[in-house]
């Protein structure tokens, strides 16, 4: 994904994300493992930024993953909310994760 192509924050914080079906990801103590199944290239997550990508699958909306993830580590909001985008902007740039156009509800 070019930068022109990654949505500007405010359109992140209401996007769905997912992971894809060609990327894989496990979480040790210190860290996550990502692995691009298609390019065979693997990408290594601290332990906060992995759980950030845990709670960006199962929340309904970046906005929504930022109000748990502030909460879990009794963080300021609109401080989480830059961290979450600036994740996923990277992220997106590496096709590790996708915009779900189709989210269910």
């Amino acid at each position: 994904m070019s930068p022109e192509t990654i949505p500007d924050a405010r359109c992140l914080l209401a996007s769905k994300i997912k992971v894809p079906q060609h990327v894989v990801y496990r979480s040790f103590p210190t860290e996550t493992v990502v692995l691009n199944l298609q390019t065979g290239c693997y990408h290594g997550l601290n332990a906060t930024a992995g759980g950030m990508l845990s709670a960006l699958e199962h929340a309904a909306s970046v906005h929504d993953a930022a109000v748990a993830v502030a909460a879990e580590y009794e963080q300021p909001q609109a401080t989480v909310e830059d961290d979450l985008c600036a994740l996923c902007s990277v992220l997106l740039e590496r096709g590790l994760i996708e915009l779900d156009e189709h989210p269910a509800g």
